[in-house]
C-alpha cells in the first residue's frame, strides 16, 4: 500500500519525503488555507521535493470552470494530479481529463455507487472518506472493502485511495481491506513506527552497549 501525506505544510512533506517512506501528496482547499501560502507556487514547491503524486483540487463546481482551472494545475508540474469533487460536473471534468491523459483524483467520495461512477470516467484516484462515515456512526471501513469488491468485480483500474484517516488503527484497516493507497496527516504517519515495547526494547540495548565499553566508529 502506498502512503500519501495529507498536509499544506511544505516543511512536513520534505520532512517525510527524506525518509522514503512518502509516495505521494494530497492538498485540499482547506490545507492550503491553513498554510497561508499561494495555492500554485505551493503546489510547485511540493512537486520539487515529491516525484509522485500531488493532488491539487479545484475551486471550481461547475464544469467548465473546473476544466479551465484544472487545464492550470497541471501545468505546474509533470506529477500533478487534478483533484475533482465527486459530483456530476466533477465526473463530467474527470472525464475530460481522463481523454486528455491527466491525472486525476476524484474526492469526498462516500458510498459504493459514487466510486463505481469515478471508475467508469476514467479516475486515476477515488477518495473514499473513511473518518467522516465514521463520525456519523457509519463503517467507513467497510466502504473500503465493497469499493474493492466492485473494482475488483470489473477489473477497474481505478486505484483507492483512503482518505480521512484519524489513526494507525485506520491505516492497519484499510490495508487489511485492500486499499491501494493511504492518505494522512503527517502526525499519523509518524505514529506508526511507535510501540512502547520498541522504545522500551532500545533503552535496554543501549544501556546494555554502554555498560560493555565499546564503540563501533
Amino acid at each position: 500500500m502506498k502512503f500519501f501525506v495529507d498536509t499544506g505544510d511544505f516543511n512536513e512533506i520534505k520532512d517525510l519525503s527524506e525518509t522514503g517512506l512518502l509516495d505521494g501528496v494530497t492538498t485540499n482547499p482547506s490545507l492550503v488555507a491553513k498554510s497561508g501560502r499561494n495555492f500554485k507556487e505551493l503546489i510547485a514547491d511540493i512537486c520539487k521535493v515529491v516525484p509522485g503524486p500531488v493532488s491539487a483540487e479545484v475551486a471550481a463546481l461547475d464544469y467548465e470552470g473546473m476544466v479551465a482551472e484544472g487545464n492550470v494545475l497541471s501545468k505546474i508540474a509533470d506529477n500533478v494530479v487534478i483533484k475533482l469533487p465527486l459530483t456530476l460536473a466533477g465526473l463530467k471534468a474527470c472525464k475530460h481529463f481522463s481523454d486528455a491523459g491527466i491525472k486525476t483524483n476524484v474526492t469526498l467520495c462516500f458510498t459504493p455507487n459514487q466510486a463505481l461512477l469515478a471508475a467508469k470516467v476514467g479516475a486515476t484516484y477515488i477518495s473514499p472518506f473513511i473518518g467522516r462515515l465514521d463520525d456519523i456512526n457509519l463503517d467507513g471501513v467497510e466502504l473500503i472493502e465493497n469499493i474493492r469488491q466492485i473494482y475488483d468485480n470489473y477489473a477497474f483500474s481505478t486505484e483507492i485511495l483512503a482518505a480521512s484517516i484519524r489513526s494507525p488503527n485506520h491505516v492497519t484497516q484499510v490495508a487489511l481491506a485492500g486499499a491501494d493507497v493511504a492518505t494522512m496527516p503527517p502526525a499519523v504517519i509518524r505514529k506508526l513506527a511507535d510501540h512502547p515495547l520498541t522504545a522500551s526494547g532500545l533503552e535496554a540495548f543501549s544501556k546494555d552497549w554502554k555498560a560493555t565499553g565499546q564503540s563501533i566508529l
